[in-house]
């Protein structure tokens, strides 16, 4: 249609840039601006950077926090490649799950300062360069994001229901249309809500990100992590203050220009939707949706979906008949291939640990083990009693549901070491024991998993299910028996299994406190990894990281996964 025959008032809507386009502008521009500004210390030498010594300064926290918002972006963007590619293949692939959940539980388990040895390969990729520094950063980051991301969106694609995924194959879709037509949505408000959890699990390790010590090489990068390290080293109240409030400001800001549009936007991709229910709202949602300029580059992104339609032939019965024998044969020389390769990597690892370690040694690591697992059974078991209510009353209730959210990710983003004034003080003070009163540090970042976890199972529950349960008039803990406990068992599952790996990993923060020239240590894995760190024993380092992760990977094989199986089995609602 030629543009002279459209009306002036289509011309305007469709052509003329209005309110929202400049505001889209704006932040778009003001996007671009912090993003040079925040990656322009990428091209400098560390010498500079090391002849630059971090300001406790309340000013200098502006492009402190700038630097590590990007660090924080960037591993987010890595996470949700590295969640769409390997929990599909997990999910879809039998030969692959068999590999691929276990690595997970394991990566899950492995703490993040085994993973800072890998500070030297990214520095030797870039001599002299603050950019290898950068990206271990980033890698750091990643690490604590990427495996509860992986864990809900393989859980969500586990779960469809199958009257979808027929429908799905009678409308011919291809496996890129089926992902983004079906299984993207279907597990996008559970991968969002656990987004908001990786978020906030960087912010947790942010201080082990960005200052860095291993053996020889220490590496401080400017940035929050950074600031804190500092301001605790200098027993400085004042500063740590002020760190404080410079998260709750990028807290708020990645709360309002992105988990707030997400979790709108998700409302739409809910199974079930109760009749007269208002969606949930956000200015930067609505601005998205009027702005033409953003409209133009979602048209793009969906022309580029739409590339994946094509009609997918059905196998006939005669192939997969001849199919079938073919894969028995496969799959016992794929799993003969893990056996081999898992035995040479185990024989090569103790042997690298033996060199260092006796094994009258190894024997007392094992017993660290057991002192940490019994601090993470209890941690557990009492933020389970106290959340798993607290988030179905909240998940019922979306209103203060969109309030809960960003109160409960500044808590979750809240490091335990901003704590350590209070604990170590307390301790030294009141003459107790460390072993003890150090435990709750392990669990205060990782207890929002179940409730963030509970809170979506309880969102998802079906208005007609809920009805049902009210005309038949059960309250009470029939109610809970029958209706809620079921209803949210599997997602509680799903975020008990992060929490107790999280757990795990945040013992390394838990059982070491410093503050100043004061330092306490409660006996457990997590301290024995973290001294062995700090002091460059890559020997029993690596001996605690092996440790700690069969310890997880047993409890997960053992417990978490049939607990799971059986929920997935007997309590799941499509």
């Amino acid at each position: 249609m030629r543009l002279d025959r459209l009306p002036i008032s289509v011309l305007r809507t469709r052509y003329v840039p209005g309110g929202w386009d400049l505001l889209a502008f704006v932040l778009v521009f003001c996007l671009f601006v912090y993003m040079a500004q925040a990656a322009r210390g990428l091209v400098g030498s560390l010498a500079h950077l090391e002849a630059t010594p971090i300001s406790l300064a309340p000013a200098a926290l502006v492009g402190y926090a700038a630097r590590t918002a990007l660090r924080m972006l960037i591993a987010m963007l890595a996470s949700l490649v590295f969640t769409f590619s390997y929990a599909t293949l997990a999910a879809k692939s039998r030969r692959a799950e068999v590999i691929l959940i276990p690595l997970l539980d394991f990566l899950q388990s492995v703490p993040i300062l085994s993973f800072s040895l890998t500070i030297l390969f990214f520095l030797q990729l870039t001599p002299g360069r603050v950019a290898g520094a950068e990206m271990a950063a980033i890698f750091l980051i990643f690490t604590s994001q990427a495996w509860n991301m992986a864990f809900s969106f393989y859980h969500s694609l586990r779960s469809i229901p199958d009257e979808m995924v027929e429908a799905a194959r009678n409308f011919q879709l291809g496996p890129w249309m089926r992902f983004w037509r079906l299984e993207v949505p279907f597990g996008m408000p559970a991968l969002i809500w656990n987004m908001m959890m990786s978020m906030s699990g960087g912010w947790f390790f942010v201080t082990v990100s960005e200052a860095i010590s291993v053996g020889n090489t220490t590496v401080t990068l400017p940035g929050v992590g950074s600031y804190i390290a500092l301001a605790i080293a200098q027993k400085n109240l004042a500063a740590i203050g002020w760190a404080i409030a410079a998260m709750f400001v990028v807290i708020l800001l990645f709360d309002q220009l992105l988990f707030r549009p997400l979790t709108a936007s998700a409302d739409w991709f809910r199974l079930e939707q109760e009749a007269g229910q208002t969606p949930s709202s956000s200015w930067a949602l609505t601005m998205m949706r009027r702005s033409a300029l953003l409209g133009w580059v979602g048209n793009a992104f969906g022309a580029m979906l739409r590339l994946g339609v094509k009609p997918r032939p059905s196998d006939t019965p005669l192939a997969r008949d001849e199919s079938r024998w073919r894969a028995r044969w496969i799959d016992y020389a794929w799993y003969g291939l893990l056996l081999l390769i898992g035995a040479g990597a185990l024989f090569k690892t103790m042997g690298f640990v033996l060199r260092e370690v006796r094994p009258g040694e190894i024997v007392h690591v094992i017993g660290l083990g057991f002192i940490t697992l019994l601090r993470v059974a209890i941690l557990i078991a009492l933020a389970s009693i106290i959340w798993v209510p607290i988030g179905v009353w909240v998940g019922l209730r979306p209103r203060v549901a969109s309030i809960v959210q960003p109160v409960a990710q500044f808590l979750a983003a809240f490091p335990a070491n901003l704590l350590f004034p209070i604990v170590v003080s307390a301790v030294v003070m009141l003459k107790l024991t460390p072993d003890i009163w150090l435990s709750p540090l392990m669990i205060l970042g990782t207890q929002w998993y179940i409730l963030f976890n509970v809170i979506v199972g309880a969102s998802a529950i079906a208005p007609e299910l809920r009805y049902a349960g009210q005309n038949f008039g059960v309250h009470g803990w029939l109610w809970w028996k029958r209706l809620a406990l079921p209803a949210v068992f599997p997602f509680y599952v799903t975020g008990a299994i992060t929490a107790s790996g999280g757990s795990w990993n945040a013992s390394i923060v838990a059982e070491v406190a410093n503050w100043g020239d004061q330092r306490l240590v409660a006996h457990g894995l997590g301290a024995y990894i973290a001294e062995a760190t700090e002091a460059g024993d890559f020997q029993r380092s690596v001996l605690g990281t092996i440790v700690l992760s069969l310890f997880v990977v047993i409890i997960n094989r053992v417990f978490w996964r049939p607990l799971y199986a059986r929920a997935e089995r007997k309590f799941r609602i499509s």
